[in-house]
């Protein structure tokens, strides 16, 4: 057989694949090493150094509870309030009018940063309403916002994701990384009741339930239904008839998809993997290059081709008073549109994906090129030793022998997942991806029973749906807990006050980029970075724009905005206990470290290149 070339000085010239790779690896992933006693020496300096880390990350957490005292700080969020018709104080969240609870003066709240440094003991927990009456040109005039109390415990409110970062890159092993983090960080808090304090919280939350129906019974369901009927295999064997000529063309598909599903974060990711990886994993794509381009062009298109949520998310924290052109809602949105050609990070990321796919990977990093060379010249899509977070059950077609796959039992449910997708999303403003996934599963089963499937045969693939993304399902759990734990000792906050108010503004942009990077990866979300930076950020940026006298303060602040919100998305990105991360490397069948270790490499060569424009444009054009 003959396989094109990812070289673009190389057109033309097909490569001889090795037959005995291709008939050793069969289903094209890598065999497990034996695991002899060179190996296993090789891993005890490591395991070692892992168990040093724990102990002392426990001790830590410790040393924290009782010994360490937070530092309260206020924090505000001022938004756009006026009076509706029948003249109750409102403001407008994602379209709707939202009634302000209790307002009290400003002087008078005791979670002001004032009442806050005279505190003995805890504040109020419950956010409080405020107004402040100043003086301006056109009289007097009032600004409504909310307060609340946060707290950090210094440099130790790092502890738990650099334990759970730290263990990941030593082990390799998500799930005990995790794990020990949650522990940790319940430490820190005084909560020794991990399972009913922590766990059983977390678990019972919305978030928790998402990726229970989502990406364990709907997406792991319809994967498996679509292993035993064989559509997976069918689709792959069409694409590659009719589109796919190789691995080039079949990566430039991928990005496509990504492109094409703009939605960005879990939802890209999901459709885009479940959909790619048959016709990758059959022209011998690596598991690693396809997930770094489905991870990289999930949030970074989503902030680039922003006609999607963000818009309106991020609208709500960007209110600055005194500020004519983010005084309205319409007019956050349309500085979120203006400010869309400074996502440097995005559209770099974007187009680095598109590269790669083209064959062009000087800039990919070693990890990613080795992949790539691995994976053509032996069939390995994964490196020796990989452990998929998505289990054997996904990766082999067990279709029963009575049965014979055709293509449209893959394209049928397809069509009416991204269907009822796009269709909910231009009705409803919200894509309805369970609604999606529910309606694919059921249609998948119900043609499979059409066409002569026992129903025992159904249920069993099903199941083995089930199991092979039952563990990347945990690590997503594990991964929203460890997030919250460390919103909640107070990580980010930390962060933005070491910041301070003293930095030049040309300098402004990059620290803001740096960050908000090291938030997002330290807490595996972007949308919480914009909910923790944004208020602070935004108001910042404004003041030392007129502090420095600058000419042009709209596209100061413009510049602002976006390294917050690319910066985010690059430590989201990148981050190892991140959503996308993980159903990155889930649905394409990726070693979850693998992928992040490689992924970082190129990422980190566009958000450099970034902070390098945005500095240029404030030097320049500010």
């Amino acid at each position: 057989m003959t396989i094109e070339s990812d070289d673009p000085n190389s057109a033309g010239k097909p490569e001889r694949a090795p037959i005995s790779a291709i008939e050793e690896s069969g289903t094209g992933t890598a065999d497990q090493p034996d695991v002899g006693p060179e190996t296993t020496s090789r891993l005890r300096p490591t395991r070692r150094i892992a168990g040093i880390v724990v102990v002392l990350g426990l001790l830590g957490g410790l040393f924290v509870f009782a010994k360490v005292e937070p530092t309260w700080q206020e924090q505000k969020t001022t938004y756009d309030v006026y009076e509706n018709d029948s003249g109750t104080l409102v403001y407008k969240f994602k379209g709707d009018e939202t009634p302000l609870g209790e307002v009290v003066p400003y002087g008078q709240s005791p979670l002001r940063q004032e009442a806050l440094d005279e505190l003995v003991g805890r504040p109020p927990t419950e956010p409080q309403w405020v107004v402040e009456t100043f003086q301006d040109e056109g009289g007097t005039s009032q600004r409504y916002a909310q307060l609340e109390a946060k707290f950090h415990f210094g440099y130790w409110s790092l502890l738990p994701a650099v334990i759970a970062i730290g263990l990941c890159l030593l082990t390799k092993e998500p799930l005990t990384a995790l794990l020990s983090a949650v522990v940790v960080g319940a430490f820190m808090l005084g909560q020794f009741d991990i399972t009913d304090a922590v766990l059983l919280p977390s678990l019972a939350s919305k978030s928790a339930a998402t990726i229970l129906l989502l990406y364990l019974w709907l997406l792991g369901g319809l994967m498996g239904i679509w292993s035993r009927t064989g559509a997976a295999q069918a689709f792959a064997e069409f694409m590659t008839t009719h589109f796919v000529r190789g691995p080039r063309s079949a990566k430039l598909v991928a990005w496509l998809m990504g492109v094409i599903f703009f939605q960005g974060g879990t939802v890209s990711v999901v459709l885009v993997g479940t959909i790619v990886k048959p016709v990758a994993d059959k022209e011998r794509i690596s598991h690693e290059e396809l997930s770094y381009i489905v991870d990289s062009t999930a949030s970074p298109i989503a902030s680039v081709l922003a006609f999607n949520a963000w818009p309106v998310y991020v609208q709500a924290l960007i209110f600055v008073p005194g500020v004519s052109f983010l005084a309205t809602e319409a007019d956050r949105i349309a500085f979120f549109f203006r400010s869309v050609p400074l996502s440097f990070y995005g559209i770099l990321a974007v187009l680095s994906t598109l590269l790669l796919s083209l064959g062009f990977n000087r800039f990919a990093g070693r990890g990613l090129r080795r992949a790539r060379n691995r994976a053509r010249s032996t069939g390995q899509l994964d490196a020796p030793g990989a452990a998929p977070i998505s289990a054997e059950e996904l990766q082999v077609a067990r279709v029963p022998k009575h049965y014979t796959p055709h293509v449209l039992e893959f394209f049928v449910p397809l069509g009416l997942l991204i269907g009822t997708a796009i269709g909910t999303f231009v009705l409803l403003g919200t894509p309805k991806v369970n609604w999606a996934f529910g309606g694919a599963l059921l249609v998948s089963v119900l043609v499979a029973l059409l066409r002569g499937m026992r129903l025992g045969d159904v249920i069993e693939g099903i199941g083995d749906g089930l199991k092979g993304v039952v563990v990347a399902s945990v690590i997503l759990m594990l991964a929203v807990t460890i997030g919250s734990l460390s919103r909640e000792v107070g990580a980010g906050i930390y962060l933005v006050d070491l910041l301070g108010e003293r930095i030049p503004y040309v300098a402004l942009p990059v620290a803001l980029q740096l960050i908000t990077m090291v938030i997002a990866f330290s807490a595996g979300t972007s949308w919480g970075t914009y909910a923790i930076a944004f208020p602070l950020a935004m108001p910042l940026a404004w003041e030392v724009a007129q502090t420095n006298g600058v000419a042009n303060p709209e596209l100061f602040l413009s510049i602002c905005f976006a390294t917050v919100l690319n910066g985010s998305v690059y430590g989201d990105q990148c981050s190892p206990i991140s959503d996308t991360t993980i159903l990155s490397a889930m649905t394409t069948g990726c070693d979850l470290m693998d992928h992040v270790k490689t992924q970082i490499v190129p990422a980190s060569g566009a958000a450099i290149l970034a902070g390098i424009l945005w500095t240029a444009a404030v030097v320049f054009f500010v």
